[in-house]
């Protein structure tokens, strides 16, 4: 069948090289894609969030599968389109999407049924997020506007002024725009996270293999958050234990949380977990691939892609049985001079034809007269498999070296 694949990063470009791998697919299109993608299925001029021009295209097209990377248009409601067309598609419909698209919905459903999370307080007007924050006598605290920020709308302050001036800057700045109208003020956390992603339908949640990635633009967690400048597969914390304590405790209470609500929930459910000294808690929610998580998750898995979305959509999960690869995996991220803040774009990158042992997933690229230049601000995804994650970071930071653009940002402790 022909395929559709929505967005142009690296999570869509690790979803079109695995989807290329299945025999069941005769034809990939991207939307919009990237200079990655570019080489193994057909990019398309149609933004990710432009939802009318992409059912048209589907329906025109006879595409006979739809798979939803970015949460913008799934929060924006394409499945419920595509399903009121009558068109097979991949991801939760909007009700079920909030998860991701409002923290303060998924922190109250947390709270109702009783999920382990962070204790928070929410807020709608400045002055009064300020005065709690005046009276707050521990730090550091975290500050989460509500809404989607590109993975960027959480910010770790360590002292009440830092944390004054993000909540003005949320709330009356506006820096994530309608995002940070309410804002979320959260107990601060430790202890080491998890990325736990499932594949759910209507009755049934199989976890994927474990996978931890490294948020903070320095090394040993400092900076500014990012969406992500490394993962590796498997976690070294995560065993069966972990894993069933995560869905008797988290996971299967969440969806059955959602089913109670009237928002059943079918796609992938990824969760951040932080295990804390007192028990792993939900960080947050997403409500499709992590990104870089799916570039270390995807490549250990054996099963045919397709007939994993296909069995969602059809609520016959529990049907199918998926198979992963015992070996390791683990990205590097290169990323542009100046991210996650500004930084500069359509800068030529050399060095993709020397990479021999490693994949190159290309997030923020461009095509342009033939060559790739860059066009985000993370770049590409180095990914590496071995029998060990440590021979695979060792392979993966090689092949980093052989790639070069002007002010490229890796960070070097990946797996630490």
């Amino acid at each position: 069948m022909k395929v559709l694949v929505i967005g142009g990063g690296g999570r869509e470009h690790t979803l079109v090289w695995k989807l290329a791998q299945s025999s069941r697919v005769s034809q990939i299109f991207c939307a919009p894609g990237n200079a990655g993608t570019a080489k193994i299925a057909e990019n398309l001029d149609i933004s990710d969030g432009d939802i009318p021009a992409l059912l048209k295209f589907a329906i025109d097209n006879n595409i006979g599968h739809t798979m939803v990377g970015p949460e913008v248009p799934l929060v924006n409601g394409i499945v419920d389109e595509f399903e009121s067309a009558g068109l097979r598609v991949f991801g939760p419909n909007a009700r079920a999407a909030i998860l991701e698209g409002s923290k303060v919905f998924t922190k109250e459903l947390l709270a109702k049924y009783n999920i382990p999370t962070a204790e928070y307080h929410r807020f709608t007007e400045t002055s009064a997020a300020l005065d709690f924050l005046e009276s707050n006598t521990t730090y550091p605290i975290v500050v989460k506007a509500d809404g989607l920020a590109a993975g960027k709308g959480v910010l770790i302050s360590l002292s009440k002024e830092a944390a004054q001036q993000g909540v003005r800057e949320m709330m009356e700045d506006k820096v994530f725009g309608d995002a940070g109208n309410e804002i979320i003020i959260e107990e601060f956390m430790t202890g080491p996270e998890l990325s736990l992603l499932c594949f759910v339908d209507s009755k049934t949640a199989i976890p994927m293999v474990s996978a931890k990635d490294y948020k903070r633009i320095g090394e040993g967690d400092t900076g500014l958050n990012t969406g992500g400048m490394g993962a590796i597969s498997p976690n070294p914390l995560y065993d069966d234990t972990l894993e069933s304590y995560c869905l008797k405790n988290i996971i299967e209470p969440t969806l059955e949380g959602m089913r109670q609500e009237g928002r059943p929930f079918k796609g992938i459910l990824y969760c951040g977990i932080m295990i804390t000294p007192q028990g792993p808690k939900v960080l947050e929610y997403n409500v499709r691939f992590g990104d870089p998580e799916t570039q270390v998750i995807l490549p250990r898995l054996k099963t045919d892609l397709l007939d994993i979305f296909e069995a969602v959509v059809d609520d016959k999960l529990a049907d199918i049985d998926i198979e992963w690869d015992e070996a390791a995996a683990a990205t590097i991220v290169l990323a542009s001079e100046g991210y996650p803040e500004a930084y500069p774009k359509g800068l030529p990158i050399s060095g993709l034809d020397d990479i021999i042992s490693s994949v190159v997933f290309h997030a923020g690229t461009k095509l342009q007269a033939g060559d790739v230049l860059t066009s985000g601000g993370r770049v590409l995804n180095v990914t590496s498999i071995s029998p060990t994650v440590a021979d695979a970071l060792k392979t993966s930071y090689e092949n980093s070296e052989l790639i070069h653009f002007d002010g490229k940002t890796i960070r070097g402790d990946i797996g630490s």
